[in-house]
């Protein structure tokens, strides 16, 4: 193996769930290994490349029809592995931005609402029903509630702790400093079977990389309303749980200051 690809590979993401750890984020890393040195195709005009087939993706199940269906599921993972590229590709030149990222983050929280609004509307369109579109709209109004939660809290402990962001983001980076990969290349079956094995766990946590797999088995089987449930439903448990954690987290920073406020 080269140097080039094992340079590539070091730049996955190892928080990557399930689906884009084994699918979508390899397949990213090949397709980079393959264009790496073009100069002119930049992290910042993949994330738009990515950001533009994924609206062609809405356009087609919006219109509704097996054939449509089908294309817009190709184009979704297309969407998702040039998504992997922009950000593996910026690691890979060591360009890495905040407004690259900045970009990156609106365009996947802004393709997701609108890739779950169209199934949302089609299934309606299939059944007649409004059911669909409730459950497109209580699940994606509680995973942009995750997102939401998170920057509360730290506008709320900044409030009252200016060395907050200072101080995690420390923690963090001797977090990731200590993470080891559990799975990918170099690995073997059985080391890549126990993780994938262990990544089952987050079956109701799931994330955008899941998202792919769940949008592309419903639009290929012609099964939306279903997959809307598991969405919701996930969703929901999802954006309820991380709120009472960051609730929790919050209350016990607040009566750590107070004991310390009081010994001095």
């Amino acid at each position: 193996m080269n140097s080039k690809f094992q340079n590539l590979w070091a730049t996955k993401n190892k928080n990557d769930e399930w689906w884009s750890s084994f699918v979508t984020s390899p397949l990213a890393i090949v397709a980079n290994y393959l264009v790496i040195d073009w100069k002119w195709l930049t992290p910042n005009r993949l994330t738009a490349f990515s950001f533009i087939v994924a609206c062609a993706a809405v356009v087609l199940i919006i219109q509704g029809g097996r054939i449509e269906f089908g294309i817009a599921a190709v184009l979704i993972h297309a969407s998702h592995i040039l998504d992997c590229m922009d950000g593996q590709m910026a690691r890979y030149r060591r360009v890495a931005s905040r407004a690259g990222s900045f970009l990156d983050k609106m365009t996947d929280q802004v393709q997701v609402i609108l890739w779950f609004g169209a199934i949302g509307y089609a299934a309606n369109q299939q059944s007649g029903e409004i059911l669909p579109v409730f459950l497109a709209f209580a699940g994606v109004a509680f995973y942009s509630l995750r997102g939401y939660v998170k920057y509360v809290t730290i506008y709320t402990e900044i409030v009252d702790d200016p060395d907050y962001l200072r101080r995690t983001s420390s923690e963090v980076a001797e977090i990731e400093n200590q993470r080891t990969s559990k799975a990918g290349l170099g690995f073997g079956i059985a080391a890549n079977l126990r993780w994938f094995a262990g990544e089952q766990r987050k079956i109701l946590f799931f994330d955008e990389g899941v998202f792919i797999f769940m949008l592309s088995a419903a639009l290929l089987f012609d099964n939306l309303t279903a997959m809307l449930w598991v969405f919701a439903v996930s969703q929901v448990f999802y954006g309820v749980t991380r709120s009472i954690q960051r609730a929790r987290s919050l209350h016990r920073n607040q009566a750590g200051q107070i004991l310390t406020s009081s010994e001095k």
